[in-house]
């Protein structure tokens, strides 16, 4: 509750004897209570409290102290105290007691009466001071206490105002300089806002000045003698990245002195500085070309010509790094990385530079290595006589892609940029192929392109069609587990831009030459028209020869090309020209007026047009075969090609309520006229595609024939004069499909419910005209 320094201010008067007063040695004050326990001494030293001044006593003193242990608290103190005083009292009683019997014993006096009444009266004074000793010793130990205390409590207080007093004039002192170091601080920020606002002046002034002052050393070097020598240093740079740097100044301060005619100077320096570049690379590449086109020349060995070409030349062209340096320098400041164009205020002068550096590296690398190149076309010439077209096409793409590929090197670690395939006419890639050459390089595909052109146009369409398939397979798609590297990809670029460009026109053309020279002009003779049973089971061995063709067209152009060319035009030209083939050789057989013609011009239609159907199909789903054995999406096309109700279908163009028009996907635009059919087979809009064509084409022609064939099932049926019996209806319906849908029974099958859908709707139609 209280520290242990409180109850140390209680004083020791064992150790302060007041020196006018003699004690006897066994009156001595006793120590206080208020003393630690156990003997142990207080290390703080406490202020002495004044001596206490009181009367000696000569035959009662105080009770002889005793140690005794400290209070746990102030509020035990009095109990305490109280205990120890009972017990001195008692103490001191029978210590007095045992001295009066020994100097009583040891006193031998004579008048003993006299004795006696001095000891009773000395007794009685004795009683009268032990009781009052007794009543108020108790009171007097609190008063020396409470004054005690009193001393101490005045201390604390007159010390704690000292500190109040201190503490108050150390507020004020702070106070003081508070004030004072504000209004200090106050003047030095202002002089320091000051001090920075003349910095940033004198900067702006002096930065402004540099601007200006540049012009008169950068003309003196520029136009010194032997100004071209600067190129090959690295300080060139620093001068193009001032100059750079002072234009961007001009044009942005239009306002300032002489900003227009100091703008003109620096535009004219960078200029100068530029062509100083331009002249000094070129030197330097002639130089070098003067020595590798010697060595080329001088050698037949490939390889040797390879190491001067590229490894010899490259270490020649680096060895003067300098130079090199400000030259990508020049070039990264218009392109970037990939030869992407970058925008600027000196963008036309430093792509007009790196353009002239461009032109002058491929002259001279065109002109080094001529002899490589004349001596690929002459091994190209060579194998397309000697072994064959195809042999020789692959071998001279395989070079001229290696040939590419080594210039595409070569030209990223001169100019520190590799050009991609970009439209833009600012690129670093429209820049190089606008300089064509002979030698083949990352843009410039031409050669390679006009050498396989002059072969394949005199080459058969299977060779051109075999050459793009292996194109496609080997450069353009890659296989699952194959790791693309740095060369397949350049090939895979290649490989894209040179279809593209030029082989997949060159092989449309091809095929249009030839569907014009084996379809549209094709003669169709008498025994062509004629449906001969299948072969082998396959199912377009009796096919005309046009549709024939047009499957082997198809299915070489479904080798050449990738699936995502299947809709190009080439395929549905050939099927439009196959179909309109076919519609004349159609026309020819309905000039026979006979009842039932042989062969069926219907039957006819239905056969070769199915077959085309099911090969184009084949092309879109990508399994195209030269002569498939079976007809392996006649359920697809059937299902496309019937209605949901064949049965309400067959009545209403019976009944002449609707028209054949339903089934095409021209539906909405071909309405009945005056109530009836109209199944002509004109020619379709020339916008209506190939593929609803067919379909169109096919319906009309299973609706005539299954007409005309229900037509004669009923009459069979029903006895009518001059009509074939029912039975030899049927084996000749059965001769006719099985001759031209053998081994195929489920188009049989499908025909022959048609055909009786068609026979009993026709039969429905006459008994409600009966009953009208």
């Amino acid at each position: 509750m209280y520290e242990d320094s409180w109850y140390n201010f209680v004083p020791d008067h064992t150790h302060k004897r007041n020196p006018s007063i003699p004690q006897a040695s066994g009156h001595r004050r006793r120590e206080s209570l208020l003393q630690q326990p156990n003997g142990s001494k207080q290390p703080d030293v406490v202020e002495q409290l004044e001596e206490l001044f009181e009367e000696p006593e000569t035959t009662i003193e105080p009770p002889e102290p005793t140690l005794s242990r400290r209070a746990k608290s102030y509020s035990d103190f009095y109990h305490v105290v109280r205990a120890q005083l009972s017990k001195d009292a008692a103490a001191a009683k029978k210590r007095r007691k045992k001295a009066r019997e020994r100097g009583l014993d040891a006193l031998a006096v004579e008048k003993l009466d006299k004795i006696n009444r001095n000891q009773g009266i000395q007794h009685l004074e004795s009683f009268d001071g032990e009781l009052i000793e007794a009543s108020q010793q108790e009171y007097l130990l609190y008063q020396d206490q409470l004054e005690m205390t009193e001393r101490h409590l005045g201390t604390l207080i007159s010390d704690t105002n000292g500190a109040l007093d201190l503490l108050t004039s150390l507020a004020d002192s702070f106070r003081a300089v508070e004030s004072q170091t504000s209004s200090f601080q106050a003047q030095c920020d202002d002089l320091l806002s000051e001090e920075r606002r003349l910095q940033k002046l004198a900067d702006e002034v002096g930065t402004d000045l540099h601007y200006y002052a540049y012009l008169d050393g950068v003309t003196r070097r520029l136009n010194a003698p032997g100004a071209s020598r600067l190129v090959n240093h690295e300080s060139f740079g620093e001068i193009l990245t001032n100059l750079d740097a002072c234009i961007t100044f001009m044009v942005k301060h239009p306002e300032y002195r002489d900003a227009e005619s100091y703008l003109a100077r620096y535009q004219s320096l960078l200029t100068k500085a530029l062509h100083l570049l331009e002249v000094g690379f070129t030197a330097h590449l002639d130089r070098i070309s003067s020595e590798i086109s010697k060595q080329i020349a001088a050698t037949q060995s490939e390889s040797a010509r390879h190491a001067l070409a590229y490894g010899r030349f490259e270490e020649m062209v680096l060895e003067v790094d300098g130079l090199v340096a400000n030259a990508q320098r020049v070039i990264r400041s218009c392109y970037d990385q990939l030869g992407n164009p970058i925008p600027g205020q000196n963008f036309d002068y430093y792509s007009n530079t790196a353009l002239s550096i461009f032109s002058s590296y491929l002259d001279v690398r065109d002109r080094d290595l001529r002899p490589m190149t004349q001596h690929d076309l002459e091994v190209f010439k060579k194998d397309a006589k000697e072994i064959n077209a195809e042999t020789a096409c692959r071998n001279f793409i395989k070079q001229c892609y290696e040939r590419s590929y080594d210039e595409a090197s070569l030209f990223a670690k001169i100019f520190s940029i590799e050009p991609q395939y970009n439209v833009d006419p600012q690129s670093a890639y429209a820049a190089l192929k606008a300089h064509p050459k002979a030698l083949v390089n990352a843009a410039n595909i031409a050669p390679i392109a006009t050498t396989l052109q002059s072969l394949l146009q005199t080459s058969e369409l299977q060779t051109i069609c075999n050459l793009l398939g292996w194109i496609t397979n080997e450069y353009l798609l890659l296989e699952y587990d194959e790791e693309e590297t740095r060369y397949s990809i350049h090939c895979h670029d290649l490989t894209a831009r040179l279809l593209i460009e030029h082989l997949w026109p060159l092989t449309d053309s091809a095929f249009d030459a030839e569907v014009t020279k084996s379809i549209s002009k094709a003669s169709i003779s008498p025994d062509s028209l004629k449906i001969a049973p299948v072969v082998n089971g396959v199912a377009s061995s009796n096919a005309h020869p046009i549709t024939k063709r047009a499957l082997e067209l198809l299915a070489m152009y479904d080798q050449a090309m990738p699936k995502e060319r299947s809709s190009s035009p080439v395929v549905f030209r050939i099927v439009q020209e196959t179909i309109l083939a076919m519609q004349r050789a159609e026309s020819r057989l309905k000039s026979n007026k006979a009842a039932n013609p042989d062969p069926d011009p219907d039957l006819f239609m239905i056969k070769n047009l199915l077959i085309l159907k099911n090969g184009l199909v084949s092309l879109e789903i990508g399994d195209v075969r030269s002569h498939p054995a079976a007809m392996q999406h006649f359920s697809q096309i059937w299902d496309a090609l019937s209605p949901q109700n064949w049965m309400g279908l067959f009545r209403g163009i019976l009944g002449g309520s609707l028209s054949l028009g339903l089934w095409s996907s021209q539906a909405g635009t071909s309405p009945a006229a005056n109530g009836k059919a109209t199944p002509a087979r004109n020619q379709v809009q020339p916008e209506q595609d190939a593929n609803e064509k067919l379909d169109e084409l096919l319906r009309q022609s299973i609706y005539a024939f299954t007409q005309r064939w229900g037509t004669l099932v009923n009459a069979a049926r029903s006895g009518k004069r001059g009509a074939k019996s029912l039975v030899a209806t049927e084996r000749e319906l059965d001769e006719k499909l099985l001759t031209a849908f053998g081994g195929q029974p489920e188009v049989v099958a499908k025909l022959k419910e048609a055909i009786q859908i068609n026979a009993q709707a026709q039969k429905e139609m006459k008994a409600e005209k009966g009953v009208r």
